[in-house]
């Protein structure tokens, strides 16, 4: 899961702290806390694949470090039934953010609004496997 160190640039760094927050509320208002995990984990397990999908996805952004907001980009790495799921988290947890992420919600708004829409994704080389 995220037992592996990475260094992000601080963009990345902060997009996974986002995620990780927006996933968080979601989670605490739509699951009881007998369906999440064991010893203090504060995620259910639908909710800890969403957040591990979610940042692997963040990890192969081809845009990185100038990655714009999901909604402004022009390529979608997710799966169908991943999209939803983040859609129906973002929905949520958006609105939630200003009061529980105050400064998270702001820099990620800021950056919505300040980071140009790239217009062509650049290439990279395949991933073995196909797409997650």
């Amino acid at each position: 899961m995220h037992s592996q160190v990475s260094v992000d640039s601080p963009p990345i760094a902060r997009e996974k702290r986002t995620i990780r927050a927006m996933v968080e509320i979601f989670c605490r208002g739509h699951h009881a806390p007998r369906e999440r995990g064991p010893s203090g984990e504060d995620l259910c397990p639908e909710c800890r694949e969403l957040l591990d999908y979610a940042w692997r996805r963040l990890d192969r952004c081809p845009f990185a470090p100038r990655k714009p907001t999901c909604a402004r980009c022009p390529i979608h790495c997710y799966k169908p039934g991943m999209r939803e799921r983040i859609r129906a988290v973002m929905r949520y947890a958006g609105p939630r953010m200003l009061l529980r992420h105050p400064i998270l919600a702001v820099l990620h708004q800021l950056q919505r609004l300040t980071r140009p829409r790239p217009s062509v994704a650049p290439r990279r080389k395949a991933v073995r496997g196909g797409r997650e």
